[in-house]
């Protein structure tokens, strides 16, 4: 049987900087078979012309600019794989992300989706006044993330398209709505992940859009209460 087919989807807006590294992450796997799709969300920088100097390797299709859940949607939207994987386009993956995940998926018992630990770093272009301000864990963390996890596409088609109307905190919404929808997912010890901490990450510049986290928490304790009533 051919190993199944995963896909890889990374959104980017302005993102020139660092998205061809986190490209050659993903074409870096060791796991083999896989697509790589770069959603790029109306960037009015070179983003595109980065995604495209890799030719037929990379999948570029370009989109209006509508956040970065609009631009994974659109990505599943687009992919032909039997698995999900997710990539900032600021981000790292080491060479056997993939790999690593899909043993997992061989060896627990029957699971839905997979993630794995991560390694923060500062970039070298970060001013060092605003590094001195920014919290940077030195030891690896376990992170349900979109860029530890791979899911299964039926289990992401179940729960559903992230959130458009968030501008942080998408992911924490999907994933609140697969948990109650009973998601199995396991966390495996290796880290997966390099997390870039630099001037422009969304948490820094969406700063004032923390309040997106409450609508996420409130509207997981509204689920839930409707639940107990239809079912009382």
């Amino acid at each position: 049987m051919d190993d199944p087919l995963i896909s890889v989807i990374i959104p980017v807006y302005n993102g020139e900087r660092y998205l061809a590294e986190a490209i050659e992450s993903a074409l870096a796997q060791t796991w083999r078979p896989i697509e790589v799709i770069v959603v790029d969300d109306g960037s009015t920088d070179a983003s595109g012309s980065v995604s495209k100097r890799f030719g037929p390797a990379v999948r570029y299709d370009l989109q209006s600019h509508a956040g970065a859940g609009a631009a994974r949607n659109r990505g599943v939207a687009l992919a032909a794989g039997d698995y999900l994987a997710f990539l900032d386009a600021d981000d790292l993956w080491v060479a056997n992300k993939l790999q690593l995940q899909m043993t997992a998926f061989h060896s627990e018992t029957p699971i839905d989706a997979v993630f794995g630990h991560v390694e923060h770093f500062f970039s070298l272009d970060i001013p060092q006044k605003l590094a001195e301000r920014l919290e940077c864990p030195a030891e690896l963390m376990s992170g349900r993330f979109p860029g530890t996890m791979l899911v299964k596409k039926g289990v992401f088609t179940r729960t559903g398209s992230f959130s458009t109307g968030l501008r942080i905190g998408e992911f924490a919404d999907w994933y609140a709505r697969a948990v109650e929808l009973g998601l199995k997912d396991a966390v495996i010890p290796q880290m997966l992940l390099r997390r870039r901490i630099h001037a422009t990450n969304s948490s820094i510049v969406y700063r004032e859009a923390r309040s997106d986290y409450v609508r996420v928490v409130k509207a997981a304790i509204d689920r839930r209460r409707q639940k107990a009533k239809d079912t009382a």
